[in-house]
């Protein structure tokens, strides 16, 4: 190849790696299109004179630069000072082979680690100027390891990169960015969760959408970033120097890491930011649109399971090595812990959309051995209908998002008839969907509310939406909430309103921190924050999709009550089984005690019917890490109305010196809600415990106080010293 008319060397290059990578001696170039006839290397350099930008397109020769579908060059320079992109050409004919190609487009790099940074808010270009960049992968990590927090220890707390720390509230020095998590570090650490699931980070374009508010014309942003527009390269937009984007978020996830806490990515594979064919075409669609999409066999449009306007051909092998490079890049190079898939079920769908028993890409990722150590987390459903919670895949290392946990404790929880079997199910594991896979609790990701959807909150204080500032009258977001307001339709409420809102959160957090699985909260429900009713903040990049952190002062109550209910289900086992419970047969009265034990009203009662909205269980701590192998009697009224009164079991075993103790009573004014093991008056077999509408109440045993020789009493137990229960 000549290179005559260039200020630098131009070689034939190797096809591998993908991407650009330094040698050197210089950069080598390689991307993949198959139906490709003319690719070009456009370079904006800025060594000429006077620092201007001076551009070179390097057009490849088919018969040097490529071989097979890889197209490939090696420019000699040592300056990593430039941007690049790829011209493409060939056939344009979308309705005959879904080919899309046009010269005049410059073309994002699929494996492109950087590009152009770009203040939030700030225009893209994409598409329209080259903006890939090199990576410089210095950074000193100072021997940071990923931390391999065990299953059952997990706790996750989902946040916006943005929105956690954007209002002027949070206190932090560089609010809104990454910078900005790690500033909350010891709040993090206080509240006692053990990873966060950062929403996408990805690159995207936050100003691709037309939609406006309402009231004042105020454009509106892709607040949420469910639209890449690459897999590889970071959002620069949530640094607090753009420019310094990586070493940022390296920083942060160095410091997670220190406080022993893992950082766990929602990535988006089941479609890009192009869109449909109206869409702008920067990347995928300009390389080799029938290859990276799904697409009609008849009529080449896009086929849409995504819900927004195409879905990548994931079980294709060019792009099944894309996610699995994309995946490792994340690991290797940016040391996160884990990943959250967005619309996991497209993943299993074959180049038709038809859904494949055994999906390749599926398997990949679970078999991968550099992914052997992180955490994979399915969201196992899609925007057409696909649901497959419980059935996504065999393989016991992927967990899902259990959409049937969330659905079937807001409906008991809302005094809805026909529940109590499944909330018990739920409870136990959700065995139902996992049991008969071989599967364990330790595959159900537990949640009552996630970034899509009613705040906590809000699912106590509204039946309908108020998505109306979305721009879509009110069109867009879930109908089906499965809400109840608790008697009045928002804000302002009456007192007697609050205290039963207030007293539902605790009940059902209370449900969700010990029940069997791996419990995820999401950010800014431990202090009650709100969206005002809006259940699709996804273009609300404003107070409506910020954590207001005033509510953590306002509402220190309720933050009290959220660490407390972690640290119990740190320090018992009995809460977090790695297997199912097991169902001993032929009990006597000398035999084992049952690890879980039902009840309704009374012992060895149980009522499954349909109109039944009380139920009881016994969990036995036999775990022999358990702290003096405690028993908890939990009892939970889902009615609307009715106090229950349940009559107390005797304590599993044969030990007279001991008896039940109120801990949690989510009924009770705090701080009286959660309380430590002693300090309410002992309670023996047979006795009644009235739990009023929407109530939990947790007892656990522990020995009967003793009188000391002064006269005076010592507690069951000694409250937990060392950790921070208040504000």
């Amino acid at each position: 190849m000549s290179s005559k008319s260039y200020p630098f060397q131009v070689k034939r290059g190797n096809p591998l790696p993908l991407g650009i990578y330094f040698t050197g001696q210089g950069y080598n170039f390689a991307v993949f299109s198959r139906h490709a006839t003319e690719v070009t290397l456009v370079l904006d350099s800025a060594q000429a004179p006077g620092n201007r930008r001076q551009r070179h397109q390097i057009a490849l020769d088919p018969n040097e630069n490529r071989t097979g579908d890889i197209w490939h060059v090696f420019v000699e320079t040592g300056s990593d000072r430039f941007t690049y992109g790829y011209r493409m050409n060939g056939p344009a004919t979308p309705e005959i082979d879904g080919c899309i190609y046009d010269s005049r487009t410059i073309l994002i790099d699929p494996y492109c680690h950087r590009l152009l940074p770009r203040k939030w808010g700030d225009r893209s270009t994409y598409g329209r100027s080259t903006c890939c960049m090199p990576i410089s992968p210095e950074f000193d990590w100072q021997g940071d390891r990923p931390l391999k927090i065990p299953w059952p220890e997990t706790v996750i707390y989902e946040i916006h990169p943005r929105g956690y720390t954007r209002h002027p509230s949070s206190g932090s020095d560089h609010p809104g960015t990454y910078l900005g998590i790690a500033d909350k570090i010891p709040y993090l650490q206080a509240l006692g969760i053990t990873a966060v699931e950062l929403m996408p980070v990805t690159e995207f374009d936050e100003n691709d959408i037309a939609f406006a508010n309402p009231d004042n014309s105020a454009p509106l942003k892709n607040f949420w970033g469910y639209s890449p527009v690459s897999f590889h390269a970071l959002k620069s937009g949530y640094a607090f120097d753009c420019h310094r984007h990586i070493d940022e978020f390296k920083f942060m996830v160095k410091s997670l890491h220190r406080a022993g806490i893992e950082i766990i990515l929602d990535i988006v594979f089941n479609h890009t930011g192009e869109g449909g064919y109206n869409g702008i075409t920067s990347s995928f669609r300009g390389i080799d649109n029938p290859v990276y999409y799904l697409l009609d066999q008849e009529n080449r449009s896009y086929l849409n399971f995504s819900g927004c306007g195409n879905t990548l051909n994931c079980n294709h092998p060019v792009i099944r090595s894309l996610i699995r490079d994309t995946l490792r890049f994340w690991v290797i190079e940016m040391h996160v812990d884990g990943f959250r898939f967005d619309l996991a079920s497209i993943l299993g769908r074959d180049r038709n959309g038809q859904v494949l028993a055994n999906p390749p890409v599926i398997e990949m990722i679970a078999e991968d051995p550099v992914l052997r150590d992180t955490k994979i987390i399915a969201e196992a459903w899609d925007a057409a209908g696909l649901y497959q919670v419980g059935s996504f895949s065999n393989d016991r290392r992927w967990a899902e998002w259990n959409g049937r946990f969330r659905d079937d404790v807001r409906a008991f929880m809302a005094g809805h008839e026909g529940t109590v079997t499944r909330l018990a199910t739920r409870i136990a594991g959700s065995s139902d969907l996992y049991q008969t896979s071989s599967r364990s609790p330790l595959s159900s990701i537990n949640f009552l509310t996630s970034h899509d959807g009613f705040t906590l909150y809000d699912l106590v204080s509204y039946e309908q939406k108020r998505n109306r500032a979305n721009g879509e009258d009110n069109r867009d977001g879930e109908n089906h909430n499965i809400s109840w307001n608790s008697g009045c339709e928002g804000d302002p409420a009456s007192t007697a309103v609050m205290a039963l809102r207030f007293r539902r959160i605790r009940s059902m957090a209370t449900i969700l921190f010990l029940s069997q699985g791996i419990p995820m909260i999401t950010a800014g429900d431990e202090f009650g924050r709100s969206q005002l009713g809006n259940n699709n903040a996804w273009c609300q990049d404003n107070p409506t999709g910020w954590v207001d952190w005033t509510l953590a002062d306002t509402n220190r109550d309720l933050l009290r009550f959220f660490r407390r209910l972690i640290d119990l289900r740190k320090r018992y086992s009995v809460f977090r089984r790695e297997d199912f419970f097991r169902h001993p047969s032929g009990e006597s009265d000398t035999g084992p005690a049952p690890e879980i034990s039902w009840q309704y009203l009374d012992p060895g009662q149980q009522n499954w019917a349909h109109d039944c909205q009380g139920l009881a269980f016994i969990l036995h701590g036999q775990q022999p890490d358990d702290a003096g192998g405690e028993d908890f009697f939990i009892m939970i009224n889902g009615s609307r109305r009715d106090a229950l009164p349940f009559t107390l079991p005797d304590i599993p075993g044969t030990c007279s010196d001991l008896a039940w103790y109120r801990i949690i009573d989510t009924a009770a004014v705090p701080p009286d809600d959660f309380i430590d093991t002693g300090l309410q008056p002992p309670l023996s077999g047979g006795q009644v415990v009235n739990v009023l509408p929407q109530a939990v109440v947790v007892l656990q045993s522990a020995p009967v106080e003793r009188k000391l020789s002064n006269g005076s009493t010592s507690p069951a137990t000694t409250p937990p010293t060392g950790k921070n229960f208040g504000r």
